[in-house]
């Protein structure tokens, strides 16, 4: 009998007795067991059984180990029908789940988890839908981006599926937060209202109530309903009828089973009387708190949307996966997306000018989603072997069956970046760029893109809270209108401040009218044209606010807001100076602007590396494309470390309008300055520029932590002289206060002629910072009137009045590189402890210098230290890296001290580095002591 022969028929002779469950557990038959049993070798058998697997006859389940059943049998206990071309599975029970929805077409079916994680949420939606006689009013609650609207339009497929609904029914969705900011204009929305019930009523108007009857009406956000709505619906829970706003009786009826969804807690946001009209509360769970299935299907999921777009197949590592699932966190789908797509981005350029598949490893993830493995291998036990090697996503394969797990189109980037990619790639071409310049360029591309919409997404939703904080409700809501109007009114998009400045402003003017501890009209009079479009609109404003709030508001307030909506106008958007950092060497500028952002978490600082061999050509075309990325409309300050680089400034100012300013023999603490004066203060790009190059001497170290400034003015920026001021100066007092003792005025000027207030101000006091709603951009620190709000003005502003400034210097600053390296770690590892590994990584850069008689700036040793410590880590994780390069015979050398220096981390920790990773560190000390020596060749050169 053939070997082969020999194999097929043990399969089949100890198969009969395998059941549903035996194959769902993974019990069957590994190619070292059949070996062992018939004693033939492992490699043979598995070459028989893939031949079994090609001839249809054997079923191989990609498991750990590899597991194989006869065909005929696998398919005969799980009641399934395979397709010829199928001869290997990933996932058993996935098989079985699609196979389960195609013959029930229940559309909750199609959920991701419905037989998992959302199993009882499921049960818990069919009892509310099915309660006769018309169903259950629901609540679905749960954190961002978990799919609650998702879930609701589920629910109405269902109903409608079990003929609770008919075909016809509507589904109607209200997003309760898109009027949140006015209750009547929201009431209006829902329950309609009649002609002359309020100033623009012009009609009779049905409401979202009367066009959901006979179907669901879904209200997103819920929470944001005002009291008197959540009043006016429980009404209607209870009788089916409601009024319209602006009628008195309720002569209108409507069947509509309502379901709200909300982020928040219902018990402290919604009333408790609107709260009893609800039974039924589902709440939908966090990624996390996903079966890994779940979590396995929704990134396979995610990545078969990405490969269909981009029209290329995608191969994920395991490593890669479990990175991604370990990495959300805040966003739950909605962040998961991001990070896919981001990765996707990255994976599509490298294929960009070929057919090649795109492979997601672990190599081609930033770090914050590297972390990730680390949370995975924290949260996840025994779980390991559900994840295959490898997943590979063909793009012509249909989509499956689950519908996008996502409550909207929130983290869905407004632009195409396959498309973004392939237009820059074309662009830089026709320049005469490297492919790797390229790739470069366009990597920093996607990631400053993808960053700042995804942070955005983040950040806005802080501000408003801080502002509420300090200000009435009602006060913002009557900002965000005006802010509305304005922008109708004069055809132009305003930012956040203009709502910051406008509230606080409001509120220290209805104040002082009800207190009357002021009299407007002492106020000196204002040149302004009554015939500007300020003008006219401010004395609209005038009109509403009155009517609004009921007071009588002297008309000299008309010229006051005037004045606030040219200066607004002009300060709208936050500009800051740009910063590119140019250096020779492979890493030497990424290492000395990554301090740089890791310190101020900053975007408007990018770096050129610029290796020996780069031609000069290519290397002005990437610091162009730098500056145009970088520049916000105040010009962009060159950073480089060579005097040579600075004529690049007058040809990219020729070639972009862009004005630039150059300074160079960069170095780590000019990078930081330069950093901190164009991020913190927003300064303008001629004062920053002579500050640098005249005034500034690097960065000393401070023995005394409570080094105050004795004697100095803060300067609060307001539109009236007083008004905001008030506000203001009661926000800095309170931040002076809790620090310490203190001899610092605060004075407030007004926003007309602001420069000559502060001049005058100087001729008798030293000003320290100025805070408000403009920056008249004179070199001092300013603090916007948001950042004070929300909390990072405040961290600034106490580190003015302490006279603190960031300690470090480039040579012989041992306390500096220490505090910045610790600084580092803390953010890159998770095992190692920063204060316990920090002398251990001196000791080992110390000894290889000694040994090699070489020595590194503090820049390059704390570049190396960092690297050190990841490679520590991956050893603890059993993660080291694979050197991929040669070694040259005469980098023995290298390699023999740092196997001494490894001696180190043996002996205190017991860890050891892999052979591979101190080649790595062969490369990195080689290439640091070629860029050091060259620059210490060329500053010795005369200049002339």
């Amino acid at each position: 009998m053939k070997r082969i022969e020999k194999i097929y028929n043990y399969i089949l002779k100890n198969s009969k007795h395998l059941t549903k469950d035996d194959i769902l557990n993974y019990n069957g038959f590994t190619a070292l067991q059949i070996g062992k049993e018939l004693n033939i070798l492992r490699n043979n058998v598995s070459k028989e059984l893939n031949i079994l697997c090609k001839n249809n006859k054997v079923i191989k389940i990609k498991s750990k180990p590899v597991i194989y059943y006869p065909r005929e049998l696998f398919e005969k206990v799980l009641s399934i029908k395979l397709k010829d071309d199928i001869r290997e599975i990933t996932n058993i029970q996935a098989l079985i789940n699609k196979k389960e929805k195609i013959e029930d077409q229940s559309p909750f079916n199609y959920l991701i988890g419905h037989d998992r994680s959302l199993k009882n949420q499921i049960e818990q939606a069919k009892a509310a839908l099915m309660y006769p006689p018309n169903g259950l009013h629901t609540l679905i609650i749960g954190s961002t981006g978990v799919g609650k609207s998702l879930f609701a339009n589920i629910m109405y497929k269902y109903a409608k599926y079990k003929n609770r609904l008919t075909k016809d029914s509507p589904f109607i969705v209200f997003n309760c937060a898109d009027y949140s900011n006015n209750p009547q204009l929201l009431l209006s929305h829902i329950f309609g209202h009649v002609k002359g019930s309020f100033t623009g009523a012009d009609f009779n108007t049905e409401g979202i109530i009367q066009k959901a009857d006979g179907g669901i009406l879904f209200l997103d956000e819920i929470h944001r309903l005002p009291p008197e709505g959540q009043e006016m619906i429980f009404y209607f829970m209870d009788t089916g009828s409601y009024n319209k706003l602006g009628e008195t009786g309720r002569g209108h009826k409507a069947k509509v089973l309502l379901i709200g969804a909300t982020t928040e807690d219902p018990s402290s946001t919604l009333l408790n009387t609107f709260m009893r009209r609800i039974p039924v509360i589902i709440k939908i769970p966090d990624f996390s708190e996903r079966t890994l299935e779940d979590q396995i299907e929704l990134v396979e999921f995610l990545f078969r949307q990405e490969a269909q777009r981009i029209n290329k197949p995608i191969k994920i590592s395991a490593e890669a996966v479990k990175a991604f699932i370990g990495s959300t966190s805040y966003g739950n789908a909605g962040q998961l997306k991001s990070n896919i797509q981001l990765a996707c981005a990255k994976g599509f350029l490298n294929t960009l000018n070929s057919g090649d598949i795109i492979n997601i490893n672990l190599d081609l993830l930033p770090s914050n989603i590297k972390k990730g493995i680390v949370s995975f291998s924290n949260n996840k036990n025994n779980v390991w072997n559900l994840i295959p090697n490898t997943i590979t996503i063909d793009p012509n394969n249909d989509m499956p069956f689950e519908y996008i797990p996502f409550e909207n189109d929130t983290y869905e980037p407004p632009f195409n970046i396959y498309d973004t990619i392939e237009k820059r790639a074309g662009e830089l071409k026709d320049k005469g760029m490297t492919d790797e310049d390229i790739k470069s360029c366009i990597t920093s591309d996607i990631n400053n893109d993808l960053n700042k919409f995804y942070n955005n997404l983040k950040r806005n939703k802080n501000l408003k809270e801080g502002l509420l904080k300090i200000v009435d409700k009602d006060i913002v809501d009557f900002a965000e209108e005006i802010k509305i109007l304005v922008e109708g009114r004069l055809n132009k998009a305003l930012n956040e401040r203009f709502i910051y400045a406008v509230s606080l402003h409001f509120s220290s003017l209805f104040k002082r009218l009800k207190s009357k501890a002021d009299k407007l009209n002492s106020y000196v009079e204002i040149p302004i044209s009554t015939n500007s479009k300020e003008y006219k609109i401010a004395k609209e404003i005038h009109y509403l606010m009155e009517k609004r709030f009921n007071l009588s508001i002297p008309k000299i307030e008309i010229e006051y807001l005037a004045i606030i909506l040219t200066s607004i106008q002009d300060s709208s958007i936050q500009k800051r100076v740009g910063i590119v950092v140019a250096a020779h060497g492979d890493s030497t500028a990424t290492s000395m602007v990554n301090v740089a952002k890791k310190l101020f978490e900053t975007d408007n600082i990018l770096a050129v590396d610029m290796p020996l061999e780069k031609k000069p050509f290519d290397i002005l075309e990437e610091v162009i494309s730098k500056v145009k990325q970088v520049d916000e409309g105040k010009g962009v300050l060159l950073l480089v470390d060579m005097g040579s680089l600075n004529s690049f400034g007058d040809v990219i100012t020729e070639r972009t309008n862009i004005i630039t300013r150059s300074i160079d023999m960069v170095s780590t603490p000019l990078v930081l300055e330069a950093a901190r004066k164009c991020s913190l203060y927003d300064t303008d790009l001629i004062s920053v520029h002579s500050y640098l190059l005249k005034d500034f001497r690097a960065y000393t170290m401070s023995s005394d932590d409570d080094n105050y400034i004795n004697d100095g003015v803060i300067v609060t920026i307001c539109s009236t002289g007083k008004g905001t001021a008030i506000k203001l100066k009661e926000l800095v007092d309170n931040i002076i206060n809790t620090i310490a003792d203190y001899n610092i005025t605060v004075i407030p000027v007004g926003v007309k002629d602001v420069n000559r207030s502060i001049n005058e101000i100087l001729k008798s006091n030293k000003i320290i910072a100025i805070v408000g709603i403009i920056n008249p951009n004179l070199g001092f620190p300013f603090i916007s009137i948001e950042d004070l709000i929300n909390g990072t003005g405040e961290a600034k502003l106490k580190n003015i009045i302490k006279g603190k400034n960031i300690s470090y210097t480039d040579k012989n600053n041992i306390i500096a590189l220490e505090t910045l390296c610790k600084q580092s770690l803390r953010e890159l590892v998770t095992f190692l402890n920063p204060e316990k590994i920090y002398p251990l990584l001196k000791n080992f850069i110390d000894f290889i210098e000694n040994s090699l008689d070489i020595g590194y700036k503090n820049n390059k040793r704390l570049s190396i230290m960092t690297h050190l410590a990841c490679a520590l880590e991956r050893v603890i994780l059993k993660n080291e890296l694979t050197y991929n390069g040669k070694s040259n015979p005469l980098d023995k050398l290298y390699f023999d001290t740092l196997k001494d220096a490894n001696l180190i981390f043996k002996k205190a920790l017991s860890l050891e580095l892999s052979e591979d990773e101190l080649y790595y560190m062969v490369d990195i000390i080689k290439e640091y002591q070629l860029t050091d020596t060259f620059n210490a060749y060329v500053t010795e050169i005369p200049k002339n």
